[in-house]
């Protein structure tokens, strides 16, 4: 069968694509390889500079009960905390609501969804073949919105997947009653750092980002919260008080922060596939949905513009990725590199006069303005 767009992928950017593709007329087949709802490893914040446009899409946030989040802190390992109102703004929802949610909109809104697994999309002239276990496919466009590795970029040989990452994440949901309803919190510890934010449901959402060094001495997720999650004395506290709500929490390795390219072999990268922001930032979700729609427009415009050629289209979206987006993670792998050094942070919070102006500034620099649409 053939389409006009191909969606790679069924989280947030895939979604909002889709759905922004087909409002403007266009076929569009998303290819997700689990069936909706599920949790995945996220923070679950989003910036309100997406709101505007997740409500042009038909998405009512406030029926689905996110939850208002206006404030932010942040500890260091001896657990000294500095605090600061959020510029923007945000909302907690958790994957398992806010994909389903979007699953359900692209339905309606005519979006084919198929649950397969696709294992390579080879350009042929003016088009594309898309290939499953099961089926072949064809469209004029591809957008890879895969998340951080799939079988797709193996097929179309990206340069990353030769580079061995780190870093590990980890999240579970817990039912607490000490943790303030409006606010996310990021707390360090040695090897990593971890935040917590309130989801739709009450629970609290608490989501890590770990050094396999520091991981791997200890073996599971018990003993590392035991040894090493705890030396942060808020931390500790939480997890002696909270109840876990998931059987076992959820996990996902070799997560990469390394450069990658935003279109390749003809594919549109799109969310985590194009780049991914170092989680500490809380704009990893509003980015993907962010270039969601850049992505969409690109191709919006080719089908709509008589001689805008697909190599001109590639090129403008290049330059529209880089220039949204690359500040961005530039300043995330800063700040990680700030944020895992226990010297530099313990003399950071001694010398900070004043956490709101320092916190907002920094802030600032990895999110954006809101979308307008």
């Amino acid at each position: 069968m053939k389409y006009d767009v191909i969606v790679v992928g069924g989280g947030l950017a895939g979604l909002t694509a889709s759905i922004y593709l087909s409002k403007a007329g266009l076929s569009v087949l998303v290819l997700e390889k689990k069936p909706y709802p599920h949790h995945k490893v996220c923070g679950e914040y989003v910036s309100n500079e997406v709101r505007p446009f997740l409500t042009y899409l038909g998405l009512d946030l406030k029926g689905l009960g996110a939850i208002p989040i206006l404030n932010f802190s942040i500890s260091n390992e001896r657990g000294k905390t500095l605090s600061a109102k959020l510029p923007l703004g945000g909302f907690g929802i958790s994957r398992y609501t806010l994909d389903n949610a979007l699953y359900h909109l692209a339905l309606q809104q005519g979006v084919h969804i198929k649950f397969e697994t696709a294992y390579t999309a080879t350009f042929l002239e003016d088009g594309f073949r898309v290939t499953t276990k099961n089926e072949e496919f064809q469209s004029r466009f591809v957008i890879g919105a895969h998340g951080k590795r799939s079988l797709l970029d193996k097929s179309i040989k990206r340069k990353f997947l030769h580079e061995k990452s780190p870093w590990l994440g980890v999240k579970c949901h817990y039912s607490y009653h000490g943790f303030p309803k409006d606010c996310v919190s990021l707390h360090c510890f040695p090897g990593g750092y971890g935040g917590l934010s309130m989801t739709e449901s009450g629970h609290i959402n608490f989501c890590y980002l770990a050094h396999k060094k520091n991981f791997k001495p200890h073996g599971n997720v018990d003993v590392f919260a035991d040894k090493v999650l705890s030396q942060n004395p808020f931390l500790k506290k939480f997890l002696e008080e909270a109840i876990p709500v998931f059987k076992a929490p959820l996990s996902i390795g070799q997560i990469s922060f390394t450069k990658k390219e935003a279109v390749k072999d003809h594919v549109l990268m799109c969310g985590d596939s194009s780049g991914l922001i170092h989680p500490l930032c809380g704009n990893g979700m509003a980015m993907a949905i962010h270039a969601a729609k850049i992505t969409s427009e690109r191709i919006i415009h080719f089908f709509s513009e008589d001689g805008y050629s697909r190599e001109q289209m590639e090129k403008d979206y290049q330059k529209l990725w880089k220039y949204h987006f690359s500040s961005r993670l530039y300043y995330g792998r800063k700040i990680q590199g700030l944020i895992t050094n226990p010297l530099l942070m313990n003399g950071v919070f001694s010398i900070i006069p004043n956490s709101q102006r320092f916190l907002s500034a920094i802030i600032k620099q990895t999110h954006g303005k809101p979308i307008l649409v």
